[in-house]
């Protein structure tokens, strides 16, 4: 049997009992469990003891006025909403109110009717606020249970950027290397949006050839192609109210780049073989690991459409470059591995082993630790894995060769950052030490390595 729903406990304050009195009577007739009291104080400790949905308290009233009332009412529950009543003369207090953080003022003399619908909203409002927070911290836990550790500043610093653009349904770019957990990132910033509750849909855009990732993505009419025997919506439709996360857009064919365009532009999607468009109400999320900007001077990417995709773009960094998450990720993993492999002896890494990854400048990024931890807890042989059953492949030292000149000729500048940034890669990510070895300052350093983040 379901529980009944709780009645709400309104307090409501006028140093003229009698007035208070009357409508906390009308609002018991509405369904409210409304108490009546006569001052300031009296209704603060009403507040701190008992648990209270809303605030209905005069403004002008000896010793703790309304507006004190509201502050500390605020201080001790924040989410409380406060409704101020005010005679026509005191409008300017009553303005203030708002300002304060209550949710209306009702000029005397009002209607109980207004005072009902008022609270009623306040209520709604502050039931969704609750749910929707209960939401997104279940799906925070979610996203962290699947994998994402931030403990180094680098990846800090990306998840507050994807926390503050989460509420907006601005398009956003995760560049970064392949491994390095862009795919989770972008269930995060999903889960972190308005639109939690709806659907996150993902699609490969390497992993199809060009049509039929184009009706995988717009759906198409029956009898479109050879094969389309029923009619089919599409992926931007599945993800109507939800968000939709293109990985590897960088593949993506220049003419299916158009029609991506045109989606942003327009919101809306014409399936192949249809002469109708659907509006659409979808969040897009991007990731690539390419440079999109030279893909663009190759004449690969249309530089209208990545002028639409990057108006907030997030740089996600390799393993190497937040060595602080390697501890946590290898715990994570480890708890993984062991719960789909429970026949396995091993239950933890030795020192040496776990020294070793910290070293180890991980190529393959978060996936390659994964697929390694996993290795080790098949091939363990007892309750401590050891570093010979890592298999690590052999790193070439620091002191050893660098990188190879292949591909086309770059400018001094390009260089610069890109040697630094491997210098910087091979030498654990300490910067003073990588400054040291290539002859330079820090400073210096930084400004090597603060050129284009896509590079």
């Amino acid at each position: 049997m379901p529980d009944k729903p709780r009645v709400p406990h309104i307090v409501i304050v006028d140093d003229k009992l009698e007035m208070a009195e009357m409508l906390a009577d009308g609002l018991g007739d509405q369904g409210f469990n409304a108490i009546a009291v006569a001052s300031g104080k009296a209704a603060l400790a009403r507040i701190e003891a008992d648990p209270v949905d809303a605030l209905v308290t005069d403004l002008r009233m000896p010793g703790m006025d309304g507006i004190e009332l509201l502050t500390a009412a605020r201080r001790a529950v924040p989410d409380l909403p406060v409704i101020v009543m005010t005679a026509y003369g005191a409008m300017e207090t009553a303005i203030e109110s708002i300002r304060r953080g209550a949710y209306h003022y009702l000029t005397k003399p009002f209607k109980l009717e207004e005072l009902v619908v008022y609270l009623g909203r306040a209520l709604d409002e502050g039931r969704v606020r609750n749910e929707a927070r209960t939401l997104r911290r279940s799906l925070r836990d979610e996203a962290a249970n699947a994998g994402i550790v931030a403990r180094s500043a680098a990846m800090r610093g990306v998840l507050d950027v994807l926390a503050r653009v989460a509420p907006s349904d601005v398009p956003v770019l995760l560049t970064g290397p392949t491994g390095a957990g862009k795919g989770l990132l972008a269930r995060y910033l999903h889960a972190e949006s308005g639109r939690a509750r709806g659907p996150f849909v993902t699609v490969n855009c390497a992993a199809l050839p060009e049509p039929l990732l184009e009706s995988e993505l717009f759906g198409h009419a029956k009898g479109a192609f050879t094969g389309a025997t029923t009619r089919r919506a599409g992926l931007f439709a599945e993800a109507e109210g939800g968000t939709i996360f293109l990985d590897e857009i960088g593949e993506m064919a220049p003419a299916l780049q158009a029609k991506l365009l045109d989606v942003l532009e327009r919101r809306v999607v014409r399936p192949v073989g249809s002469a109708k468009e659907a509006a659409i109400d979808v969040r897009i999320v991007t990731a690539t690991h390419r440079d999109l900007r030279r893909r663009v001077t190759e004449g690969l990417f249309r530089e209208d459409l990545l002028y639409r995709l990057d108006v907030v773009p997030v740089q996600v960094p390799p393993l190497r470059e937040r060595r602080e998450d390697i501890p946590g990720l290898v715990d994570r993993f480890l708890a993984e591995a062991r719960g789909r492999h429970p026949t396995s002896r091993v239950e933890r890494l030795s020192r040496e082993c776990v020294l070793e990854m910290l070293e180890y400048p991980w190529p393959g990024n978060v996936r390659e630790l994964a697929h390694a931890v996993e290795r080790l807890v098949l091939l363990g042989r007892s309750e401590e894995a050891q570093l010979a059953d890592a298999a690590l492949p052999r790193v070439t030292p620091a002191g050893g060769p660098g990188p190879a000149f292949t591909g086309p000729v770059l400018t001094m500048r390009e260089m610069q950052q890109r040697y630094a940034r491997w210098a910087l890669g091979e030498l654990g990510g300490n910067k003073t030490r990588a400054a040291e070895r290539l002859g330079i300052d820090v400073k210096t350093l930084s400004k090597y390595l603060g050129g284009d983040p896509g590079d």
